[in-house]
């Protein structure tokens, strides 16, 4: 039985942004104690890529023979690649389900999704630059997906696609309120 999960998320505006920078490049992470390489990219294990297209199936096990757990509608979405197997990559969404998708599906590509913490509705700030007192470019709600284009380690500069014809907003957000970047990680 396949199951179709949608992710919706929204942004509120307040102001456009700047026009968009040229993007920057993202190296793979160092190894670390907590990370090893993928047996088969001799990547770091875990990382972060994103979905390509707007119909991923994830699946209980390294094959098209293995059921169908879910099937992501989200081109963009950040994964978390936890696992390797020829063409197939296990991977695990911001909620924790975990299952087995083919490498084509997946992107390089550096996207992070808005988080909040429980029971708070507030909007998250995207700032004109890396401060809590700079002006607002956006309020995101949790859920809106960006491209992610630089981390300190602190924060991230991200892009947001907005409704509409207004076009893109580049600001920056605390690297704690993002899921698809880890903590402390820096992106250049």
């Amino acid at each position: 039985m396949r199951i179709a999960r949608t992710i919706l998320a929204g942004a509120v505006l307040l102001l456009a942004g700047p026009g968009l920078l040229a993007p920057a490049s993202a190296a793979p992470a160092a190894p670390t104690p907590e990370t090893a390489l993928g047996p088969v990219t001799k990547l770091p294990l875990p990382r972060y890529a994103s979905l390509k297209t707007d119909r991923v199936n994830l699946r209980e096990g390294p094959s098209k023979d293995h059921r169908t757990l879910w099937v992501f509608q989200r081109a963009g979405l950040p994964v978390e690649i936890i696992g390797e197997f020829e063409t197939w990559r296990r991977i695990r969404d911001s909620e924790g389900t975990e299952g087995w998708v083919l490498h084509s599906l997946l992107s390089g590509r550096r996207t992070a999704l808005v988080t909040a913490p429980k029971n708070d509705r507030n909007a998250v700030p995207l700032r004109a630059s890396a401060a809590d007192d700079a002006r607002d470019e956006a309020r995101l709600e949790a859920g809106v997906i960006g491209s992610v284009k630089s981390c300190t380690g602190t924060w991230c500069r991200l892009v947001v696609a907005l409704p509409g014809k207004r076009g893109d907003v580049d600001g920056y957000i605390r690297q704690n309120r993002l899921w698809g970047v880890y903590p402390n990680e820096r992106v250049e």
